[in-house]
């Protein structure tokens, strides 16, 4: 472990939405002497104090072994390289998500470090109300139609596991709401939307109404605030899972005012039907299961993070999504491959 100079800290996924703001918020702190960042496409300039390394954890050749080699003599390990693409082929989002997970967990073990921080997600819960928030207690069995809750439920039961097997290790599990920065915005348009989705769609004149769907109604974070609770994980003496989200809860309505249009009542099944026929023809890349999952997920309640972590959002839902629009409008982003910028229409 480390010296008693600082804290070393490896962060998987680096270089994605979460990833640049979480090794940032590391880099920034007395408290860590290094960071090393985990990437399939490392970029050419690093922030003080981190250090690049090339893992690819869809590929064989990240096996357990590797990565403990990786993991030697880190304080932490901060777990957050997913891949939400191809939806298509949910076999190969398995393979990275899911058995790359395993291969951290277990590298984490062989190399002695004492602390596991694993993005969860709100996508990890069964379904659940949407006029009330629950806390961490709700059930993790998610949505199971939908790849991506399905592997982040699946992982909250792999760490079941690792817990009891290695009580020496200490495992944080956040559970974060949409996470959206500027820098963000043109990576997630085209995990999401398209490659080819504009940008100025997103503009008020552009959208005469907004459809309002029953079970529409989800939670925001930015993408720094849920960084800030990373940072204290790894530095606080916690254990356990911790709801992340910031108010209002995000509806129809408040889009609306957003927008300045009015909203319209659309079925579910008018929506789906929709979404699910472009899905079909490979002219979106969301799924309509995923948009399933969207609709049955529950509000969360964040008491635990605020007590515990000391944590509170700096902004609201309202300011992240128009900082997010007006970053899609400007085809913003950052100087990693995942987070290239680029304008459309």
């Amino acid at each position: 472990m480390s010296d008693g100079s600082g804290m070393k800290v490896v962060v998987t996924g680096a270089t994605g939405n979460v990833g640049t703001s979480v090794v940032r918020h590391l880099a920034q702190d007395p408290q860590v002497a290094s960071v090393v960042g985990l990437a399939r496409r490392v970029p050419d300039q690093a922030p003080p104090k981190t250090r690049w390394a090339t893992v690819d954890l869809g590929s064989g050749e990240a096996d357990s072994g590797a990565l403990a080699e990786v993991f030697q003599g880190a304080d932490a390990v901060v777990h957050l390289a997913w891949a939400f693409q191809p939806t298509h082929d949910p076999a190969l989002t398995w393979r990275t998500n899911v058995l790359g997970s395993m291969r951290v967990f277990e590298a984490v073990a062989a190399a002695g470090v004492p602390v596991l921080v694993h993005a969860s997600s709100v996508g990890a819960y069964s379904p659940g109300p949407k006029d009330r928030a629950v806390d961490e207690s709700w059930p993790t069995h998610g949505w199971p139609d939908a790849a991506y809750c399905r592997e982040k439920a699946y992982l909250e039961r792999a760490l079941d596991t690792f817990e009891r097997d290695r009580p020496d290790v200490r495992v944080v599990r956040m559970r974060p709401a949409f996470l959206f920065k500027r820098e963000s915005a043109s990576e997630q348009r085209r995990i999401f939307g398209g490659r080819f989705l504009p940008g100025s769609i997103t503009r008020p004149e552009l959208l005469p109404f907004l459809p309002d769907i029953p079970g529409l109604r989800v939670q925001a974070l930015h993408t720094d605030d849920a960084a800030e609770a990373y940072r204290l994980a790894v530095l606080t003496e916690v254990r356990g899972a911790f709801n992340l989200a910031a108010d209002p809860p995000v509806d129809a309505e408040l889009l609306g005012q957003m927008f300045d249009a009015r909203t319209v009542r659309l079925p579910r099944t008018a929506a789906r039907s929709a979404i699910a026929a472009a899905w079909n023809l490979h002219l979106l890349p969301a799924s309509p299961h995923l948009f399933d999952a969207v609709l049955r997920l529950p509000l969360m309640d964040c008491t635990r993070a605020r007590v515990e972590l000391g944590w509170r959002p700096q902004h609201t839902a309202t300011e992240v999504l128009e900082e997010f629009v007006l970053g899609m409008r400007a085809g913003a982003g950052d100087a990693t491959e995942p987070l290239r910028g680029r304008k459309v229409g």
